[in-house]
């Protein structure tokens, strides 16, 4: 299996219910470090899992719905506590979408998976995997 990754970051503000978040109940800034990784059996007629620029320009617009904004007043997130898991997974729907819609080229057609990685610190990350 052949993978090829790009990253990028994003800050968003946000809080959480429930005691188990602890201080983390109070309003916050995280910023996140973002790597996407895709992964294909075989590579495309040009050698390339995918497009270097086009991964990267999509996982920036991706990010562009979330960065620098408090996620507690965006719709999407309404009552949800929007952790590192969950928002790994919501990051790798979206690329998801736009993977299905031809956003990454033909060499996006033969992609057949994807892992999103959110870094909040040098010591804790969340990845979620995903089929294409």
């Amino acid at each position: 299996m052949y993978s090829l990754t790009v990253r990028d970051h994003m800050m968003i503000a946000h809080s959480f219910r429930g005691e188990v978040f602890g201080p983390a109940q109070r309003l916050h800034g995280a910023t996140y470090v973002v790597d996407v990784t895709f992964f294909r059996r075989q590579l495309d007629a040009d050698n390339l899992v995918v497009d270097i620029g086009l991964a990267s320009q999509q996982l920036k617009d991706v990010l562009a719905a979330f960065n620098y904004r408090n996620l507690d007043d965006e719709p999407d997130f309404s009552g949800v506590n929007t952790s590192t898991e969950m928002l790994a997974a919501v990051v790798a729907d979206r690329l998801a979408e736009r993977v299905a819609a031809g956003a990454l080229g033909a060499g996006g057609a033969g992609l057949e998976r994807l892992s999103v990685t959110l870094r909040e610190s040098h010591v804790a990350w969340a990845t979620y995997e995903r089929d294409l």
